[in-house]
């Protein structure tokens, strides 16, 4: 069946080896006027290459478009997600989920400037990636046309994704003749690898695998201590320094793979219903979370405290699905981000060989009160025969089954 016509489509472009064949694959197949869009999120990577890459593609530099939203990814998108403590099935700090929100309101924005009727994503239809891109694109242009050419060409092979770029005389670098021993995504927060070596979740992965961290016995044998500022549930500063948001989380990476930290292999639940075996690196990300966690502890009254912790691992499951734009996940950001209101002061932290262990907090909103926790005399801060009779009445519901029991022997 010959495909739809499309005039012009946004293609979410690298400039590798996949993408770069997409992009001609857009031009042979559909007959479409292609303009890339190029993110720079911290993936530590020229994105200059990708502007080149895309010239010698053929498309014209008024429909190139690269981008660096280091500071937007991190101040919109990653610290709303730290200010919930959202960890996805307990464990994965959602580096690679919650770039994607980001990426696609990008290409849409794009589409509507350069009047493209169509985008494009080189997510495979095995992968949740497709899953985030699109769900962010019908949320904000219900009536855009989306390509995912995994789900519809029959370039199912490395050998054939060379051979039609050889076709199409795409330049191929050498080192990506081969089969790669396993895909990598990685932004600011983190690094992902999956795929191929590390498909056997017996088995351990191999060293090589690790790029933004040392393990943790080649880290230093001393610690580190630094202290993170906070200010209404987002970090600020760094024993003391202010920085920008996306450069304070490159300084925490940098602190993080000194020492080790951030480490994760992972068996997870995709949202298609499939499970998958990840190794990913959170440096930066790990080190905030404890610090947030250690803030949140002295200046959120514990029922607050409490209920965040209940809505977390929604929050969580949003964003790791897909739903950024969701009125529910918006709903669940105004409760969490009214809860930070006072989330305000210093924590102080030791970092060593992959740990990290908060051993000072401090706030001038803090509830923490020496006065009601002390062995010393209290002076009449607390009287201790109050207790009695607030024992008594949370028992008397577990009283009153027991003597029923006795009753009835049942």
């Amino acid at each position: 069946m010959a495909a739809q016509p499309v005039k012009k489509v946004v293609l979410a472009y690298s400039g590798g080896l996949d993408t770069s064949v997409i992009l001609k694959w857009l031009q042979t197949h559909y007959g479409a006027e292609v303009v890339t869009f190029t993110a720079d999120l911290g993936q530590g990577e020229e994105l200059e290459p990708a502007r080149k890459k895309a010239e010698l593609l053929g498309i014209r530099k008024e429909n190139i478009f690269v981008e660096d939203l280091r500071e937007e990814f991190v101040r919109d998108y990653v610290f709303p997600m730290f200010r919930a403590n959202a960890v996805y099935e307990g464990v994965y700090l959602l580096g690679t989920s919650i770039a994607r929100p980001l990426i696609a309101k990008k290409q849409i924005e794009i589409a509507q400037k350069v009047g493209a009727d169509a985008v494009c994503h080189g997510a495979t239809g095995k992968g949740n990636d497709q899953v985030r891109f699109e769900l962010g694109y019908y949320a904000l242009k219900p009536d855009i046309r989306v390509i995912a050419p995994w789900r519809e060409w029959d370039l199912t092979s490395r050998t054939r994704l060379i051979e039609f770029a050889e076709a199409h005389q795409i330049p191929i670098p050498r080192d990506k003749r081969g089969e790669a021993p396993f895909s990598v995504d990685a932004n600011l927060l983190h690094s992902s690898s999956e795929g191929k070596v590390l498909e056997d979740p017996a088995a351990e992965p191999d060293a090589i695998v690790y790029q933004r961290t040392l393990s943790p016995e080649e880290a230093p044998d001393s610690p580190v201590y630094i202290e993170v500022g906070f200010e209404r549930g987002d970090a600020i500063s760094i024993d003391g320094t202010k920085l920008s948001p996306a450069s304070l989380l490159a300084q925490l990476n940098d602190l993080g793979k000194a020492n080790g930290i951030g480490r994760l292999d992972l068996v997870e639940n995709r949202f298609v219903g499939m499970k998958s075996r990840g190794v990913y690196e959170t440096p930066g990300g790990t080190i905030l979370l404890a610090a947030h966690r250690a803030m949140e502890s002295i200046t959120l009254d514990r029922g607050a405290a409490h209920l965040k912790d209940e809505l977390m691992p929604r929050y969580a499951e949003l964003i790791y699905n897909g739903f950024w734009f969701a009125p529910e996940r918006e709903m669940l950001q105004a409760a969490i981000d009214k809860s930070q209101e006072h989330v305000t002061g210093s924590v102080r932290l030791k970092l060593y060989k992959g740990n990290v262990i908060v051993v000072g907090r401090s706030s001038l909103h803090s509830l923490y009160s020496q006065d009601l926790v002390t062995f010393e005399d209290d002076r009449g801060a607390y009287d201790q025969k109050d207790a009695q009779g607030f024992i008594k009445l949370n028992a008397l519901r577990l009283r009153t089954l027991a003597m029923r029991k006795r009753k009835t022997g049942a």
